[in-house]
């Protein structure tokens, strides 16, 4: 392992990535198929799959402040998975055999560690892509979430047809076996750039600070929490779509598949040729993308529905590369691990809540629901533009002020040498 990140760092990190990404995304469903099968309840099998995603929102921050603090952070983010696969295995052998609220409490401990799969991940890029190659680097990771996304749902399915529901989260539980050996491979901290002094407790309050303090980070995280809150609501949707659209709601993972192809086909295309307008411009576009798809899912016509599939995820692929970018370009060393699992966290509470708040609306009115995300969506966007400092609004002129709103590179920067003033 060590030979191929010396020779091929980018290529190493990204299967591991992927690797352990196909069998996070896969442990979900699979863990609802099996606990459905085992128990023959569907409550039952629902609670465990809230638990353990519930732990993922919470375990972000920590999980981030002590891959921050250590010097071999690929070694602990290697222990961080195999606890993780091994609680996967733990709920499989008790499911059926023990009570429920103990089963439940195996998989909110194991989904602690959720986010070590996800941002723990990412907060490494940096360490194994080459000088010059972050920005490529950065969109190919991105495209390793659609990849999972697209995959990891459809091999559980399979798995389960085939060779019965508690082989899914078997095959879940090889893919993050697999990916070990290349987070156990991963280049240590240069120097004595890890945070070792001070407590975890402090840690964490300076990585909250910082994404306060620092303006693009604050209003990139708001905007992508926001959005991932309508996105959550569109997945609720998504079966009642494929139901009157489609004919039948299990096609309603198809229209999913066709989120996710648009997703990878336009971060391949981006990361090819790389657009002229910065990161935080594609964050707020793309909320802004996903408002006019969800408006056009709503419509309910099945030629209009199939572009907001595509349309959302020509939206969504680029706003997840763009949000990478700027947590990069904005996050310190010592506390970069923090600042992506802790985004992550936000992001899995937004969209829990998305999907909580879709239930009853589909329930009242399906193009209801659907434009209610589209206004989520919108006010994703919102979001952005207001952390942009009102003295602007008001003092600078109308060419700069739409400069900035765009994020077009101005003129001898004058506007950030005025905010400096300000501040």
């Amino acid at each position: 392992m060590k030979r191929l990140y010396a020779t091929r760092p980018t290529a190493a990190y990204l299967a591991g990535a992927t690797a352990a990404r196909t069998g996070d995304e896969m442990s979900g469903p699979a863990l609802l198929l099996a606990g459905y099968a085992i128990t023959g309840s569907a409550a039952e099998a629902s609670a465990l799959l809230a638990g353990i995603t519930i732990a993922a929102a919470v375990g972000g921050p920590p999980v981030g402040a002590l891959l921050d603090r250590a010097v071999r952070p690929g070694r602990l983010l290697a222990v961080a998975l195999a606890l993780y696969a091994t609680g996967l295995v733990t709920v499989l052998a008790v499911l059926g055999r023990m009570p429920l609220p103990f089963v439940v409490l195996v998989a909110v401990t194991t989904g602690l560690l959720g986010p070590a799969l996800s941002g723990g991940w990412t907060a490494q890029l940096p360490r194994v892509a080459p000088s010059g190659t972050l920005p490529r680097a950065n969109a190919l990771d991105a495209m390793t979430y659609g990849v999972a996304g697209l995959t990891g749902p459809a091999l559980a399915g399979v798995a389960a047809q085939l060779f019965g529901p508690p082989t899914g989260l078997a095959v879940s539980v090889a893919l993050i076996g697999l990916a070990l050996p290349v987070a156990w491979g991963l280049p240590a901290v240069p120097g004595s750039a890890a945070a070792t002094e001070g407590s975890v407790t402090a840690d964490l309050l300076a990585g909250a600070r910082h994404i306060l303090r620092s303006r693009p980070l604050a209003r990139v995280t708001l905007t992508s929490v926001v959005s991932c809150t309508g996105q959550g609501m569109l997945i609720v949707c998504v079966p009642l779509l494929g139901e009157r659209v489609l004919g039948g709601a299990a096609h309603g993972t198809m229209l999913l598949s066709c989120t996710a192809v648009s997703a990878l086909a336009t971060n391949a295309v981006l990361a090819r040729f790389p657009p002229r307008c910065t990161p935080d411009t594609l964050v707020w576009a793309g909320a802004l993308l996903q408002a006019a798809a969800l408006a056009l899912a709503a419509t309910g016509r099945p030629f209009l529905v199939l572009a907001a599939v595509l349309l959302a995820g020509v939206g969504e692929g680029p706003q997840l590369t763009a949000l990478f970018a700027v947590r990069h370009r904005e996050a310190p060393e010592r506390l970069r691990g923090q600042i992506f699992t802790t985004g992550a966290s936000l992001k899995i509470t937004g969209f829990a809540v998305g999907a909580g708040l879709a239930g009853p609306l589909t329930a009242w009115s399906l193009p209801g629901a659907l434009l209610t995300a589209a206004g989520v969506e919108l006010l994703a966007v919102l979001a952005f533009f207001t952390l942009v400092p009102r003295l602007f609004l008001l003092e600078v002129p109308v060419e700069v002020l739409l400069e900035v709103l765009l994020e077009v590179p101005v003129e001898e920067r004058r506007l950030f040498l005025l905010e400096e003033e300000v501040e």
